[in-house]
């Protein structure tokens, strides 16, 4: 636990306050990110988030892990957005050698199944990297589900949310769609399924900022071959291959295993957007 976590809540975000004040006032002279985590949901980003956290040559946002700008702050504008990053003299004394910055970055993992996010990324930071995770999407369901469920987003039997899932969020996609600033509780928190097409949201990036500037990380794979995945992400990144200490797990929920009936279900639903995501995986999932 560090100092900062330490304190009570309100002087926490009193300190917040006061911190994004003087972020606000400089926003001009603070670095804009270098590459962005952009999800998915429950496929161990919080992990990777903190293995990056660990390299000499990386910094995040300060204050937060995510600063959800291209999702749900978008009218916030530019400023506010930089206010959140280091100030761009600071990153340069932790560059890497040859480097003149370090890497900045942040990691939202809405941005990634947001309807409109890949577009303002690019206008914002036309040569951002992405960097994306996935995982099982049977077991990411499952997850985002019992997630969900804990946080008071979903009453439903998992079975009963898969019924409703597409009643549900059509509509509020559509809305989305029309409307760039209307926000969705139910297209955010509900979508089981549809936060698994991972082909199709990964094309989205691919499309607007080139294959060359997209990476996939594969959950199983970060944490059954860390140091391997997590070197590729480095040279991704054009970092030297410094690794953490260790490679930890955050945020799992454990709890009694997918009811197999509904685990068939799923599976034969992905089987074909598991295919779709094969090119952009150079081969096939993992999970497979």
């Amino acid at each position: 636990m560090t100092t900062r976590t330490k304190l009570p809540a309100p002087a926490r975000r009193a300190g917040r306050r006061i911190s994004f004040a003087g972020g606000l006032a400089t926003s001009a002279m603070r670095a804009r990110p270098d590459f962005l985590l952009v999800g998915a949901q429950r496929c161990g980003t919080t992990s990777l988030f903190r293995a990056l956290l660990s390299h000499p040559h990386v910094m995040r946002a300060n204050l937060l892990k995510g600063v959800n700008y291209f999702d749900v702050n978008a009218d916030k504008g530019m400023a506010w957005y930089r206010a959140h990053f280091p100030l761009v003299r600071t990153t340069r004394g932790h560059a890497a050698p040859g480097q003149d910055h370090a890497r900045v970055f942040e990691a939202s993992g809405y941005y990634m199944f947001h309807p409109h996010a890949p577009r303002r990324i690019v206008e914002a930071l036309p040569g951002v990297k992405i960097v994306a995770m996935v995982r099982d999407p049977v077991e990411r369901a499952f997850s985002a589900y019992k997630h969900e469920l804990a946080r008071g987003f979903e009453t439903e039997s998992l079975e009963r949310a898969l019924d409703l899932e597409d009643e549900r969020i059509a509509p509020e996609l559509a809305r989305m769609e029309a409307d760039p600033r209307y926000q969705s509780d139910v297209y955010r928190h509900q979508a089981y399924r549809r936060r698994g097409h991972y082909a199709e949201q990964l094309q989205r990036f691919v499309d607007a900022l080139g294959a060359d500037r997209v990476h996939v990380v594969q959950s199983e794979l970060f944490f059954t071959e860390p140091e391997h995945e997590y070197g590729r992400l480095l040279d991704f990144l054009e970092l030297p291959r410094v690794m953490p200490a260790t490679f930890d797990r955050y945020n799992p929920r454990p709890s009694a295993p997918l009811e197999e009936s509904v685990a068939r279900r799923l599976r034969d639903h992905f089987e074909p957007y598991d295919a779709a995501l094969e090119p952009f995986l150079h081969g096939s999932p993992a999970w497979h």
